[in-house]
């Protein structure tokens, strides 16, 4: 796919710029099987540790001698988003580091400071410790996100779609299993043991990575290339605009209902023993709709081309929105967001290979990093307007809501797609 086909050079500027994308040479690597192998592994585990602490995170807050039961979960709170909070920050760092001096280094650094931080968590004493090494674990991880710009920077431009929706599969895996081992390991070790266990996992992630992956030596960038940077080197950013917005709409949309869910499924199960347990399926289901289907979706766009899914994609789950809003039954509930899952599946891969498609190489990953940072805004934007949302409006309108955004999102990304020149 050559960049040029995407404009239609209507800007004397752009076209200069398109070509200068166009003739960079390739960095794709002849190990890039290889590498995916290693980073899908190595996002699972990563990923496997930072959501593990889930479901004993209440109680760990509690042993570090929090005992009022409101202070409890706030300091819960505080702890599990600050991962999110500092990984939103400097992910737009780690991207341009890695563009300037490799991809497999930025990962190397982030299994090794993931395994540290994971393992001097099991060795906090007091609540701030754990809000602290919790803000450290983002500020030095960030592994899953390094393995996207290494994947989609150095496989074959003709296979992106499907090797990003394989890695997104594997972090997406990682996010379903990671509060079920978080969930069983516990009784079974103690809670600093399984804190120390993640951060053994991780550190066997940072031997492999050292190991196994091969980055590519990068061509010296020529003197066009050395004019311009950042994001005067995109001769359309239209697109790459538009793929920020689906990147927080997509987990807007996904998280939107997590503050809700378990109310809301209570109004549908008569038996109150039953209300977690449905709630956790519920919340399950979009995961595991989305794990597989993300590789096939990214196949298909292969072929298909990845805006065509894209827009299918929001337009098809801001459908699927609306029957959820008026569901009487917890089967049916669950059934949408499979089927939801199933149809946002192919979007992360998808919005990567885009922006992969209209930047220079030399700028991927810290274009990639604001693509992350939009996701972590979503993350945090997605629970707050839910919760509003739902405690003002009902929660019905949440899903309305987020319906009209999907919408609004399928809508936009038709009008700036860039069309193909003659």
């Amino acid at each position: 796919m050559n960049t040029t086909d995407e404009h239609d050079g209507t800007d004397d500027t752009s076209v200069t710029d398109a070509q200068v994308i166009a003739a960079e040479p390739a960095t794709e690597s002849r190990y890039w099987r290889q590498n995916l192998v290693v980073c899908l592994l190595g996002s699972f585990t990563t990923i496997v540790a930072m959501t593990l602490l889930l479901p004993f995170l209440p109680l760990y807050v509690e042993q570090l001698g929090v005992k009022d039961h409101a202070a409890i979960v706030q300091w819960s709170g505080v702890a599990y988003g600050a991962t999110f909070f500092t990984a939103a920050l400097v992910a737009p760092l780690w991207g341009r580091l890695a563009d300037l001096y490799g991809r497999k280094l930025m990962l190397i650094r982030a299994s090794l400071g993931m395994a540290v931080a994971m393992s001097l968590i099991g060795m906090a004493t007091d609540v701030w410790q754990l809000v602290a090494l919790r803000l450290v674990a983002g500020l030095l991880g960030g592994y899953a996100s390094g393995s996207t710009v290494l994947v989609a920077t150095q496989t074959p431009k003709a296979r992106t779609g499907w090797a990003l929706g394989t890695l997104s599969s594997g972090i997406m895996a990682g996010n379903l299993v990671g509060p079920l081992i978080g969930g069983g390991l516990p009784p079974l070790i103690g809670i600093r043991q399984t804190f120390w266990l993640a951060g053994g996992v991780i550190f066997l992630t940072f031997i492999a990575t050292s190991l196994f992956i091969k980055e590519e030596k990068r061509p010296p960038k020529n003197k066009t290339a050395k004019a311009s940077g950042g994001w005067s080197a995109i001769p359309d950013k239209r697109p790459i605009i538009a793929m920020l917005a689906t990147g927080m709409l997509l987990m807007l949309a996904n998280m939107s209902i997590e503050p809700i869910i378990t109310v809301y499924v209570a109004q549908l199960v008569n038996d109150v023993s039953k209300v977690t347990i449905v709630s956790g399926i519920v919340m399950s289901a979009a995961a595991l709709g989305s794990i597989l289907s993300a590789s096939r979706l990214g196949k298909l766009a292969d072929r298909i081309g990845h805006w065509n899914v894209i827009i299918a994609a929001l337009a098809i789950s801001s459908l699927l929105l609306i029957p959820q809003a008026f569901v009487t039954q917890g089967w049916q509930l669950i059934g949408l967001r499979f089927l939801m899952g199933l149809s946002l599946g192919g979007l992360l891969p998808c919005i990567t290979s885009v922006i992969r498609h209209n930047v220079p190489d030399r700028i991927a990953g810290g274009i990639l990093g604001y693509s992350t940072s939009s996701q972590y805004a979503g993350q945090v934007v997605g629970p707050l307007a839910g919760g509003f949302i739902g405690g003002h409006f009902g929660m019905r309108a949440v899903f309305l809501a987020t319906c009209v955004l999907m919408a609004c999102g399928a809508a936009y990304c038709w009008l700036v797609r860039p069309q193909r020149s003659q």
